[in-house]
């Protein structure tokens, strides 16, 4: 046999024996003396080592070292690092119930009160014991409160009122050469006695640390579910308080803006009805043209004239064209200006059109960071970018431009955004995510977007949900999001989130942690396309629109069964680009 094997078997046989020690430690405890005596015989059959008894060294050094601290901050006068010790170390039941604990602890505030008078008397810090008598006062008025019935300590209660309590009578004894070796000597024995180590066995000791671990992340989990509600309810009476204040403000005969009653009733409302008649309560202004004409053949006409008439300057080489607007210093002009982008990004032909403007997404972003969040502005440059973010192109700017950071940093601070907005920007988010660049770019900080993401998933508008879910799949799939995911338990709070009556969320939820479970490597969803067209070579839509549109007109017109395309599964989490719109149609784009 090697001689590492030999001392890998060494050390299992002192493992045993250790093992076996602890069996019989805990047996003699419990006073099992006929089990202890056929425990020796049977473990002497076999050949079995039982470990001899051992004193916790560790456990007598960690109470010495305590002890010792403890003196040492008395002998300096340091009532923060005495009293951290004193509550951490002497049992509640010893300092709540036993009166010699009691009379100690009141005599040990009065030394820590008056050792800068003892120690420099006539000069000492004047501001150092002002914050000393305050920290007595408050002692006197909390644990001290009940030996002012006693008549001994009577006096002292008058402590911090006296101007210079060195020549007061009552105290004279307090600055007696006497006083302090007297108390330390009172100190010295009552901590050998409280602070001796326990005789606990350590079976007892491993099975209680075990518990108290457990406990200790049930009570985690119990925490983060309570803080979820509270959340709610805060969310829940903010609103209301905004609500009264309105009233209040109307009836006291005071001016309310349309632009600010059309904010409160888009917070209030919006998860209740739908989108589209939200919307629709137009408090301020008649709508731009686009979105006031008829949906269908009038609206194509509409738009299709804005298109070719280039209403945007796609291609102008001006410095200044009409995309400028957005960064006008009259907010109802920017706020106009947003509206436009809107509608257009609100038709698929809008989108196109927008898409071939190379400028277009730093003044929306710019938007976005300056304008105030409450404001129509930056609601409506955020919806745009929604809609916009359904094409593949916009989303890769998006994410080079930092919008994955802007908008989970944006979700954090969920309470303060109406229904509206929060619905649209976790959307965003989603499409994001659903890129390899965004999962990449979440993976750079993800315990901060885990955070984020499973907080506001415990919101009351559940009309996220489906979003925030998404999200959280689409980024699990990265090996390093996983691994921190399991470290922050993200499991067993989703599991908190599943106990709602919600079969839906539950199993959206069910594929999330098979997702955070699983092995599979990072995708590369994203990988560049090796052909490119040549200069002025048509390719993608406009090949399609230029040569083959005809053809497929025509195909249109044979009446015949089309094949549907693969639909995902209404109960995963979402994996293909949405806007909240063709969402609640449950329309994936």
């Amino acid at each position: 046999m090697s001689s590492g094997e030999t001392n890998t078997m060494g050390d299992i046989l002192a493992t045993e024996a250790d093992l076996l020690g602890i069996i019989k430690e805990y047996l003699k405890f419990q006073e099992f003396e006929e089990t202890v005596d056929c425990f020796d015989k049977e473990c002497k059959g076999k050949g079995k080592l039982i470990s001899k008894p051992h004193v916790n060294t560790v456990r007598n050094s960690k109470v010495h070292s305590i002890q010792k601290d403890l003196l040492s901050s008395f002998d300096d006068g340091d009532p923060k690092v005495f009293f951290e010790l004193w509550t951490e170390n002497i049992p509640s039941e010893i300092k709540d119930t036993d009166t010699e604990a009691q009379s100690l602890e009141f005599y040990l505030h009065i030394h820590f009160t008056i050792y800068p008078l003892r120690r420099h008397p006539g000069r000492h810090d004047r501001a150092e014991f002002e914050e000393r008598i305050s920290r007595f006062k408050r002692y006197l008025e909390t644990r001290g409160a009940a030996l002012s019935q006693t008549a001994k300590f009577l006096p002292y209660y008058a402590l911090p009122f006296v101007p210079d309590p060195t020549v007061h009578p009552s105290f004279k004894d307090l600055f007696q050469d006497s006083w302090i070796p007297q108390l330390k000597d009172k100190l010295e024995p009552f901590l050998s006695g409280t602070l001796k180590p326990s005789n606990t066995p350590r079976l007892l000791s491993l099975y209680v640390s075990s518990i108290g671990t457990q406990a200790m992340h049930q009570l985690h989990l119990h925490m983060i579910e309570s803080d979820r509600r509270i959340a709610s309810y805060v969310r829940k009476l903010h609103k209301i308080a905004e609500l009264v204040d309105s009233l209040e403000a109307t009836v006291s005969g005071k001016m309310i803006s349309p632009e600010y009653l059309q904010s409160v009733f888009v917070r209030l409302f919006s998860s209740q009805m739908r989108q589209s008649a939200v919307q629709s309560t137009d408090f301020t202004r008649p709508g731009t043209r686009l979105t006031r004409s008829l949906p269908g053949e009038q609206r194509d006409t509409v738009l299709q004239a804005f298109i070719s008439n280039d209403l945007l300057e796609r291609y102008s080489t001006k410095q200044k064209t009409l995309l400028q607007l957005m960064r006008s210093k009259n907010e109802i002009v920017r706020q106009y200006m947003a509206r436009l982008i809107n509608a257009f990004a609100s038709l698929a032909e809008g989108r196109v059109y927008l898409s071939q403007i190379p400028v277009l997404l730093k003044p929306l972003m710019e938007a976005l960071r300056t304008e105030e969040k409450d404001s129509l502005t930056r609601e409506n440059v955020l919806v745009a970018l929604q809609k916009l973010s359904l094409r593949r192109s916009q989303q890769t700017a998006m994410i080079a431009a930092n919008l994955i950071d802007w908008l989970v940093d944006e979700l954090q601070d969920s309470d303060c955004l109406s229904d509206y907005t929060l619905q649209y920007a976790a959307a965003l988010l989603l499409n994001l995510c659903l890129r390899t660049k965004g999962k990449r770019k979440c993976a750079e900080n993800a315990r901060h977007v885990l955070k984020v993401l499973t907080d506001v998933l415990g919101h009351e508008n559940h009309e996220i949900r489906p979003y925030v879910n998404g999200a959280l799949y689409s980024i699990l799939c990265i090996p390093s999001v996983r691994q921190e995911a399991k470290e922050m338990s993200v499991e067993e709070i989703l599991h908190c989130y599943s106990k709602e009556e919600n079969p839906d969320l539950n199993r959206q939820i069910g594929f999330i942690i098979k997702q955070l479970n699983s092995d599979l490597t990072e995708p590369d969803l994203d990988a560049e396309e090796v052909l490119q067209p040549q200069p002025r070579e048509a390719s993608g839509e406009s090949l399609l629109t230029t040569e083959y549109l005809g053809i497929m007109t025509n195909l249109g017109k044979v009446k015949r069964k089309s094949t549907p395309l693969s639909q995902q599964s209404a109960d995963e989490p979402l994996q293909r680009p949405v806007t909240p719109s063709s969402h609640r149609h449950f329309n994936v784009v």
